[in-house]
Order: structure tokens, then C-alpha cells, then sequence
């Protein structure tokens, strides 16, 4: 089981930064994500900024949702250029 989302932040470029329960951060791209479906709706930056923890998973304020599985499979580590939380 992979760990839950303890804090989500929107950055440029259609990325988030994640923090999850282990204390890893990771950098995930929601770009190839804005093609598909409800998703498109993220391409609106305000709605892409309203990103929100729910239930160890991160949710926008339209309801459309991440499970926590695919932002840490599917997230980059931290780089030790990006400003941790």
C-alpha cells in the first residue's frame, strides 16, 4: 500500500507538489492529464489552483479527483532544485 497525501501544493506549468504520510515529496504533472475527459476542466488555473488533501487522496474544488496510488507511482522525486514544502 502506498502512503496517503498529507499535503498538496499547485505549482506553474500544471504540476503539484505532493507530501505524503512518509515524508517523501514528489513533483506530478497533471499535463498529460488536460486532454482527457473531465480533466480538461484543469486547464481553467483557478480551478487548477483550488486543489485541495481529501482522504489522503487531493481533490479540486469540482469534485474531479487523484488517488493517492497514482501521484506516488506515477510522481517525480523532489529535486534538489525544487523548494520543498
Amino acid at each position: 500500500m502506498n502512503p496517503y497525501i498529507k499535503k498538496v501544493q499547485p505549482l506553474d506549468n500544471y504540476c503539484l507538489m505532493v507530501l505524503f504520510e512518509n515524508g517523501e515529496q514528489k513533483i506530478f504533472d497533471v499535463k498529460p492529464y488536460l486532454t482527457k475527459g473531465v480533466f480538461s476542466q484543469l486547464k481553467d488555473l483557478s480551478l487548477f489552483a483550488s486543489v485541495r488533501v481529501i482522504a489522503g487522496s487531493i481533490e479540486w474544488s469540482n469534485g474531479i479527483d487523484l488517488s493517492y496510488d497514482t501521484l506516488y507511482l506515477e510522481g517525480s522525486a523532489l529535486t534538489s532544485t525544487a523548494t520543498p514544502f
